[in-house]
């Protein structure tokens, strides 16, 4: 039986991603209204080209939220992991496809993941003080075992993916054009192979089940230490690509400017209607929240907004979407406790 279009509305009015989605839409009518330019199909491909990386991050952190942990670690997993396999290929005087600077990346994001996951899955320590830990070990190495410094050359099999496109938009009236990058197809693909693992498999499942209480989770069969430590490495491997698609796109590399995006990423996700404590939460919301946070970092200008405002948007999103999280997470053990209580009455 089909539910009634009354009760539709009442099950979207509980979703944090409707709320979401009509902020974005309304922003987006706001700066069309005072620009005339953010419906056009160059302003739309730059928006979207903007997504690639902070989509990407926003898939890995996705995940260690949603089983109840915090990664800050993943802008510095990504700088590494995309500065050490330009700077080899770069030795070794690489020149050929895009292909083995991404399963080079995809090699050390692996190993630089399971150096996370080790501590948290197997040690149960806190993601937060884990993360946090070897995010500064990650920009320790960077920055001193390989020296780190801004690469104005990187291979040419990453030039030529860098500058391949789907397709160039023109805008009618300025004639600006902008170019769609071919990467935005891998950050499809990766999040329509994310979306499947989290909807059909155990090990996505399992996920889930960890981030809404890890004791339940073991009680109902899930190999608790196995998945987390499998999850790590997976987003070690998600970021650690975004990282080479950022220097592609880019043309060079520079070491520290995708540091600091976490705040800007987890505030997405948490918007999207993620829970901090872990256990709820939707892909699609996560990345909605990120596109909002996104067009609200490119789009300000067109308004007339000064870039030097953009951190007062930026923060006060930051802390409507917090409290939002919070309020639901109390409201939920609220429920719950009221529910325990009953029965323990009875």
């Amino acid at each position: 039986m089909q539910p009634s279009l009354p009760t539709i509305i009442k099950r979207l009015s509980r979703r944090n991603e409707t709320y979401v989605f009509i902020v974005l839409i309304g922003l987006c009518l706001l700066i069309e209204i005072r620009s005339g330019q953010f419906f056009s199909s160059n302003n739309l491909v730059d928006i979207s080209s903007a997504m690639i990386v902070p989509g990407l991050f926003a898939i890995g952190a996705f995940l260690v939220l949603i089983s109840g942990g915090i990664d800050v670690s993943f802008p510095a997993l990504a700088s590494l992991s995309a500065y050490a396999t330009t700077k080899l290929l770069l030795v070794i005087n690489y020149n050929g496809s895009i292909w083995a600077a991404i399963l080079l990346a995809l090699f050390i994001g692996a190993i630089l993941g399971a150096f996370n996951g080790l501590f948290i899955a197997f040690f149960n320590l806190p993601a937060l003080i884990v993360t946090l830990g070897t995010a500064s070990v990650f920009k320790g190495i960077m920055q001193g075992a390989l020296n780190s410094k801004q690469l104005t050359t990187i291979p040419a099999g990453m030039v030529e993916f860098g500058k391949k496109s789907l397709f160039i938009a023109t805008n009618s009236v300025s004639g600006l054009t902008s170019r769609m990058p071919f990467a935005f197809l891998f950050f499809l693909l990766v999040l329509a192979l994310t979306s499947f693992i989290l909807r059909y498999t155990m090990f996505g499942r399992g996920i889930y089940c960890i981030g809404g209480s890890e004791t339940s989770a073991i009680r109902a069969g899930v190999r608790v230490k196995r998945t987390k430590f499998i999850m790590y490495i997976l987003v070690g491997m998600i970021v650690s690509v975004a990282g080479i698609f950022r220097a592609s796109m880019m043309q060079q590399f520079h070491p520290t400017n995708m540091l600091g995006m976490e705040l800007n990423i987890i505030a997405g996700i948490v918007l999207g209607g993620t829970l901090l404590t872990g256990g709820k939460g939707t892909l699609f919301g996560a990345i909605l929240g990120t596109l909002l946070i996104v067009v609200v970092e490119n789009s300000l200008i067109l308004i007339g907004v000064p870039t030097t405002f953009k951190n007062i948007f930026i923060g006060s999103l930051i802390i409507i979407g917090t409290s939002v999280s919070i309020y639901q997470s109390t409201n939920m053990n609220g429920i719950g406790n009221k529910k325990f209580t009953k029965r323990n009455a009875v």
